[in-house]
């Protein structure tokens, strides 16, 4: 496979320096990607570059996984308005192991292959780098002016919303370029790739490499991620959509991408999958022709949850979806997880009840009206479950007269009730 090739047509490169191709064609060349380790998740943002790096190693050349532990020490500017949070090592050694084991569902690091990936962390050559030394060194052999014209110091000098940017960010650059120019000389690294707002640190890294070591380096950017209507990728209504199941359930995963445009579907089937060209021209095709299908939707869904969580936790997350809109059973909504029941019924109205009550039995209608506020009297209650119109748990409830135990709860805190076709609430036992 060629690797710039794959990616042209995946719509994945944003820009790529003169010489990369023909050194990617000359031999099996190391790459490596800078990762934020700002939290102990990645999230769907840091998806395309692991992408890019999955794509590199299927081409068979070696790809490189920096975490970024110094530089997260420090923030990078590029294109925020505002300083980050610092972190401590503690936090950022926490970060790594956890994104490594997010990594591993990615790239081969085990294998004795010759491209086998690698996971480096600029803090182990940065921490005992004197800032005399550093400015020696390597700020010498880059001019103010240079870092000045870079366009992610320029965009931040000159907004109206920014206050300024102190020293420490301005040097982010002269640091990622140390990193390049590090893995260079240690790892033979020869290419480095990031979005397309790297391009500037980037290039930086390539000019050190010029400068300090007579050598050549090259730089691939991907573009930016955007959403058809404008909006912000990977952003929800609670914030990012992660890899980690603690933050984002699977079912939430799985949503998120089955609720998708059609305009960003074929976008994001090329970038987030790694099905061949002619069968997402086929999908794509036979999408058009029945739209409301959601053939692309559906198999973009299945193909990213498998591959960032497991083929169980996809069929789980069909099984969940079924329960909202289809006519899923008391059984499949007794198999849920806590976490994914509710995220299934995030928003729905929910009531605090009486574990105590529950343990002596409280009458349905009591149930409905006294200790919540599902139905607004036991008049009504009792019409709409002697009409057949009330469900506890997915079942049919047609005993206006019957109690309530703790045997009736699900993952032993939570009971389901359901009043016609769509109104949910969820009552819960403490």
């Amino acid at each position: 496979m060629n690797f710039i090739e794959e990616l042209k047509w995946r719509g994945m490169i944003h820009d790529v320096m003169p010489g990369t191709e023909e050194q990617l064609e000359k031999e099996c060349t190391s790459a490596y990607l800078g990762i934020d380790p700002t939290a102990d998740s990645l999230h769907i943002g840091h998806l395309v570059g692991v992408m890019m790096l999955r794509h590199f190693q299927r081409c068979g050349h070696k790809p490189i996984a920096l975490i970024g532990g110094a530089t997260g020490m420090i923030g990078d500017p590029s294109m925020k308005s505002q300083e980050r949070v610092l972190l401590d090592e503690a936090a950022l050694r926490h970060n790594q192991n956890a994104i490594k084991a997010q990594l591993e569902k990615f790239l081969d690091f085990e294998s004795n292959a010759a491209n086998a990936a690698e996971l480096v962390n600029n803090y182990d050559w940065m921490k005992n780098y004197s800032f005399l030394n550093f400015i020696r060194d390597i700020g010498k052999h880059i001019t103010v002016n240079y870092m000045m014209a870079k366009e992610s110091v320029k965009k931040r000098l000159s907004s109206e919303t920014s206050e300024g940017m102190s020293f420490t960010e301005f040097s982010y650059q002269l640091l990622q370029g140390y990193d390049y120019l590090h893995l260079y000389r240690t790892k033979k690294c020869r290419l480095q790739m990031g979005g397309s707002d790297q391009w500037g640190n980037i290039t930086t890294g390539t000019e050190l490499i010029r400068r300090v070591a007579g050598g050549e380096a090259y730089a691939l950017v991907c573009p930016l991620i955007t959403k058809a209507d404008g909006g912000k990728f990977g952003k929800t209504e609670s914030g990012n959509v992660w890899l980690d199941k603690r933050y984002t359930s699977p079912y939430a995963f799985y949503q998120f991408w089955l609720n998708v445009s059609d305009e960003d579907a074929e976008k994001y089937i090329r970038i987030f999958t790694f099905l061949s060209k002619e069968e997402i021209e086929q999908l794509t095709n036979a999408h058009r022709i029945e739209p409301h299908m959601r053939l692309l939707q559906k198999r973009l869904a299945k193909e990213i949850t498998c591959m960032v969580h497991s083929e169980a936790d996809y069929e789980t997350a069909v099984e969940a979806s079924s329960i909202l809109f289809g006519n899923a059973t008391a059984d499949v909504l007794k198999k849920l997880d806590e976490a994914t029941l509710l995220s299934v019924f995030e928003g729905v109205p929910t009531f605090d009840i009486s574990r105590e009550a529950l343990r002596s039995g409280i009458k349905i209608l009591d149930l409905l009206t006294s200790d919540s506020s599902v139905f607004s009297s036991k008049g009504e209650a009792r019409k709409m479950i002697q009409a057949g119109g009330f469900s506890m748990n997915k079942e049919k409830w047609q005993d206006s007269e019957a109690v309530v135990t703790e045997s009736f709860l699900l993952n032993d805190r939570y009971l389901l009730a359901q009043k016609g076709k769509k109104n949910y609430f969820l009552l819960i036992a403490k």
